[in-house]
């Protein structure tokens, strides 16, 4: 049995096996992490932006995603955890003195490699592309790789010299294992950021509220009406200078005194209140009540 040109099929051309898994090119893989936006999927371009989970992202499309959330856009379940802009740090990058651009290989005529970065590490100088770990640091943003951390262990950044604490270490697309380490740090995280934030909120509601009179419990007087402690031993005493009480039919005029009765007090002193003789006038004296409008002016 053959066919027109005299060949004869084999039979692995005739039966059908299942089908091969394809497999992701790790190169391919690994350039996607490394050199594209987790959120919108475009390529790095400055500024970049990092969360406490490790990704990296464009600092647009981390704002059009926070400004218009209802939009529907690709990946948004890398993003959930970021609620504003303090939940992103801002990166400090050291740029790669070897790299050219994106378009050094318009023509096709040049090999093109896949692990050159645009970024490398400022201490050790491996490039930033996934073959190596690297990590940046939540106080500065400043980025090392973890064998220069590691090699050259202290608490100050070896770029900006900020100090930092090994829990400001983050790392970069971590592995699974990683990730779920950096989710516990960040739930901890916000969860001591709530606890600060109610402690101050009560604190500034006491400080608002108005300081309670120091007096003591009330005691019923004989009209029905509580009085305090202190008014109890006023009215039992009579006051600090222990006169007697006065009655209830005097009023608080009765014990004011009148400035032209005062005899320490000056004619000059007394002539500047309307209650002096000079500041009457008789009725010839005193002129009729006028009104002025805005048009007398």
């Amino acid at each position: 049995m053959g066919c027109d040109g005299g060949t004869i099929p084999k039979r692995h051309e005739l039966v059908k096996g299942p089908k091969k898994v394809e497999k992701v090119d790790k190169n391919a893989e690994l350039a996607a992490k490394w050199k594209h936006c987790a959120l919108s999927q475009e390529k790095l371009r400055r500024p970049i932006v990092s969360c406490d989970m490790g990704r990296l992202y464009n600092k647009a499309a981390v704002l059009e995603y926070l400004l218009d959330k209802s939009a529907e856009r690709p990946n948004t379940e890398v993003v959930v955890h970021i609620r504003g802009m303090k939940d992103v740090k801002e990166l400090n990058l050291t740029d790669n003195p070897e790299w050219e651009g994106e378009g050094r290989n318009t023509k096709g005529d040049r090999y093109e490699d896949m692990h050159c970065s645009m970024f490398i590490c400022p201490v050790v100088g491996l490039e930033m592309n996934g073959k190596h770990r690297f990590c940046y640091l939540q106080t500065c943003g400043c980025v090392f790789s973890d064998r220069a951390l590691k090699e050259v262990k202290t608490d100050i950044c070896h770029k900006c010299g900020d100090s930092f604490k090994e829990e400001d270490v983050v790392v970069l697309n971590g592995t699974k294992e990683e990730m779920e380490k950096l989710k516990e740090r960040m739930d901890e995280k916000r969860a001591k950021a709530k606890t600060k934030k109610s402690k101050k909120t009560k604190v500034a509601e006491t400080a608002s509220k108005p300081s309670d009179l120091k007096e003591g419990p009330t005691q019923p007087s004989s009209d029905g009406k509580s009085l305090t402690e202190n008014d109890a031993e006023s009215s039992q005493t009579g006051g600090p200078s222990g006169s007697s009480i006065a009655p209830k039919g005097a009023t608080a005029s009765a014990t004011k005194r009148s400035i032209q009765k005062m005899e320490e007090k000056s004619e000059v002193f007394k002539s500047l209140f309307t209650t002096h003789s000079s500041a009457k006038r008789t009725k010839d004296q005193t002129s009729n009540w006028v009104t002025h409008t805005p048009y007398h002016f």
